[in-house]
């Protein structure tokens, strides 16, 4: 039986207080300029505890509504309006706010692979081409109830003004005022709204590159690796000693390869080579003061690992070195050139060869994190890491083509260390 959830209710919620008259416009950074047209969408699932009576709907949605209004106040930008690919218009219009209703139990999202069903817990597809940026919302949250007295809140924010990092920092300002209040015990940090002193903008105009969106059919697919299991898939590595995410990715990068190799149309003699791209968080690398955490905006990077030859047999451990030597290159020496007079171009350069490839939850009050997700992408060769509710593990949301997923999630060596999912 298919699962199937009701909007109830749609409202604009405003910021608790107007942004003063000299913040009215928030200047994007460059890479703000650079970012696709899409929003960033992340879903948090809450189940209310045994042992404690969950608070009626209204009494949790004018907390909701209430603390997403101060965290605005906070994260003044994101009630405003997108202006061209230059600024924000801080008119504090405010943000899309849906409550819906879910005729069924919590439990059944959990236990259900079918990703696609996820959608519906989101106020709006985060991919669509938005043809007229200037008059849509920034932020659109949805609010759904369950039938069990659990929750979902769905989250879409644009990414011309937030990558992932930027996403989970306001969802943990609004947690910490939804569980404390403004003049809780959480002392709140006011986010970082610089970035364009750093990474100066430009008069451009960028246009997202035509065959992003794959018109293929494609397969998204996770795949759970808990601690027990990459901890077994690290010894693998010898003296490497790479980060959990280096050897999943290693791994992932390893099978995909080998998932190609099975294709009808593979040429022995003509075989196309593979690399993978990674996304680096470049707060914390740059010189001579990082950044906070709390930075809002796309402080973010991708490397391109070097082309690697499709006949060659590559062990595990290469594949990790790859990885690890090219997110090294990401260094403050590549950052003070981005935030230089070149740093267009250095940003376009990066960028155009990542195109060319492309072929932690807050709280609720008496509420517990259940589990932390996004929906599939429309996009060819995607994979999105996220930790698992435990805390040790990864959850490698995976996109790939139809023929190409087929062979993919029957690697053996890939089975060796993927657990049980859902």
């Amino acid at each position: 039986m298919a699962m199937k959830v009701e909007v109830v209710s749609t409202e604009s919620i405003k910021l608790s207080s107007p942004t003063p008259s000299h913040h009215r416009e928030f200047k994007f950074c460059l890479l703000d300029q650079l970012a696709p047209p899409f929003y960033v969408p992340v879903i948090l699932f809450y189940s209310a505890p045994d042992d404690k009576v969950a608070p009626d709907s209204a009494s949790v949605t004018g907390n909701l509504k209430t603390s997403l209004s101060q965290a605005l106040s906070l994260f003044y930008p994101l009630g405003g309006r997108v202006k061209g690919n230059a600024a924000i218009n801080c008119n504090d219009d405010g943000v899309l706010y849906l409550e819906a209703k879910a005729h069924f139990k919590l439990s059944e999202v959990l236990s259900n692979s079918d990703i696609n069903q996820l959608q519906q817990f989101l106020p709006f597809s985060p991919y669509r081409v938005i043809p007229n940026i200037e008059e849509q919302v920034i932020v659109g949250v949805q609010a759904t109830f369950f039938n069990c007295g659990s929750i979902g809140i769905g989250i879409c924010i644009s990414h011309k003004i937030a990558d992932g990092a930027s996403v989970f920092t306001f969802l943990t300002a609004w947690s910490e005022i939804a569980v404390n209040g403004v003049d809780g015990e959480t002392i709140l940090k006011t986010p970082f709204l610089k970035a364009s002193e750093l990474f100066q903008p430009k008069d451009i105009n960028f246009q997202m590159p035509s065959g992003v969106i794959s018109k293929e059919k494609l397969l998204t697919k996770r795949f759970r690796f808990d601690g027990e299991r990459l901890a077994r898939l690290k010894t693998r590595f010898g003296s490497a000693a790479p980060t959990r995410v280096e050897a999943v990715t290693a791994l992932i990068w390893k099978s995909a390869v080998e998932a190609a190799r099975k294709r009808p149309e593979w040429n022995k003699k003509r075989p196309p080579s593979s690399a993978a791209t990674h996304v680096v968080n470049i707060r914390s690398r740059i010189r001579p003061q990082p950044l906070p955490e709390n930075a809002l905006g796309n402080l973010w990077q991708s490397v391109v690992t070097p082309l690697m030859e499709p006949n060659k047999e590559v062990k595990l451990q290469e594949f990790a070195g790859i990885l690890r030597k090219s997110m090294r290159t990401i260094d403050s020496e590549y950052l003070s050139a981005l935030q230089g007079d070149n740093g267009l171009a250095k940003a376009c350069e990066n960028l155009m060869a990542a195109q060319k490839l492309a072929a932690s939850a807050g709280e609720i009050e008496l509420y517990r994190p259940a589990w932390v997700c996004t929906i599939s992408v429309p996009m060819k060769n995607v994979v999105i890491l996220m930790g698992t509710r435990c805390g040790d593990g990864i959850e490698a949301w995976i996109t790939l083509a139809e023929h190409d997923m087929i062979a993919f999630e029957r690697d053996d060596q890939l089975l060796q260390f993927i657990a049980p999912s859902p």
